[in-house]
């Protein structure tokens, strides 16, 4: 059903931590030639692999555009669900809901307005529409928020501890005219949060403008993974310090001081476009692993070895993502889990 806001009072909700045990992933099929021309193929094989290998772990189900659901059934293993949807692009985690889970165990989730990071790209208008119609052919409540936000955009740790950056969530292409306060008051409406720590972000993204997803993910309350440059002289190695600096001065919910676990960016990869993105952390949880990105280099064993460090009770699956990356994203950005 569609639930109007705000919510009854009596409408008890919460934002699941993503390493808590989930139904299903989503993800969404890449179609767009004309975003992705030449690369297209190579992206369609790259979402087909994380698929399969998500699908090791917990169902899977692609939502693909109606005219294009013959090319994803030839590629994607049968254990895909294929939901025809109208989509504009394959980026769920920012189109997708945020799942939330009410205390008497039933599904709703938020749906953010969406307008493709800022009107970067177009059209956008059937992305904005996806969270409401997902939820729908889940038969979950829908929670609708006036503000444009995006799932990449949020770190939720599942006990009352909200991550965000400025420079995603303040940018005026965004939410302009509205404050930060109205903002904040805002998240904590729709993910019943009970703080919200705010990091500075990432002026130098020009894709998302600095998601919180590109630096830094909970690995339980209390603990988050935070990636590092390791060379003093990198700008964006520079960037990353100053959040976790920021990270340090503030304590969660529960007034805990955060425990860092670091994890390297990309330092070694070469950037194929001006919104590559070099970061190992942009991984996907499943029920019992991680599927993480790779590139090839020295630095993906040193990332490995992080969430081997992180997460050791959960198998690490890597999967090549050169095609997905120069398109601002990779792993964490073309999934979103539905918690059990």
């Amino acid at each position: 059903m569609d639930t109007t806001t705000p919510l009854q009072p009596n409408a008890k909700l919460r934002r699941p931590g993503e390493f808590e045990p989930h139904a299903k992933t989503w993800m969404a099929w890449p179609h767009r030639e004309d975003l992705y021309g030449a690369r297209l193929p190579d992206m369609q094989r790259s979402y087909a692999e994380v698929a399969a290998v998500i699908a090791q772990f917990e169902p899977v189900s692609m939502v693909v555009h109606p005219d294009h659901t013959q090319t994803a059934r030839a590629q994607l293993a049968d254990a895909i669900e294929i939901v025809a949807l109208p989509i504009d692009d394959s980026w769920i985690r920012d189109s997708g809901p945020t799942f939330l889970k009410r205390t008497d165990g039933g599904l709703a989730g938020a749906s953010w307005r969406f307008n493709a990071w800022g009107g970067k790209h177009a059209p956008f208008d059937a992305d904005d529409a996806l969270a409401g119609r997902i939820l729908a052919y889940e038969e979950a409540d829908i929670v609708r928020s006036f503000l444009h936000c995006e799932g990449g955009s949020l770190a939720c740790d599942g006990d009352g501890t909200l991550i965000v950056t400025e420079t995603s969530l303040l940018h005026p292409n965004r939410n302009p005219g509205l404050s930060k306060a109205w903002i904040e008051q805002e998240l904590m409406r729709m993910l019943h949060v009970e703080k919200v720590v705010w990091l500075p972000g990432d002026p130098l993204d020009l894709e998302t403008d600095g998601h919180v997803d590109g630096m830094c993910c909970f690995v339980r309350p209390g603990v988050v993974m935070f990636e590092y440059n390791p060379d003093p002289t990198d700008l964006h190695g520079r960037i990353l310090a100053d959040n976790l600096a920021a990270l340090g001065s503030q304590t969660d919910a529960r007034g805990r001081n955060f425990e860092v676990i670091p994890i390297p960016e990309a330092y070694d990869v070469e950037a194929t476009s001006e919104v590559f993105a070099r970061s190992y952390i942009n991984f996907a949880l499943t029920n019992g692993g991680v599927v993480m990105p790779t590139f090839g280099r020295p630095s993906g064993d040193e990332a490995k070895a992080a969430v081997a460090r992180a997460f050791p009770d959960r198998r690490i699956v890597t999967v090549d993502m050169g095609a997905v990356a120069p398109g601002g994203g990779a792993i964490h950005c073309i999934t979103q889990e539905q918690p059990l």
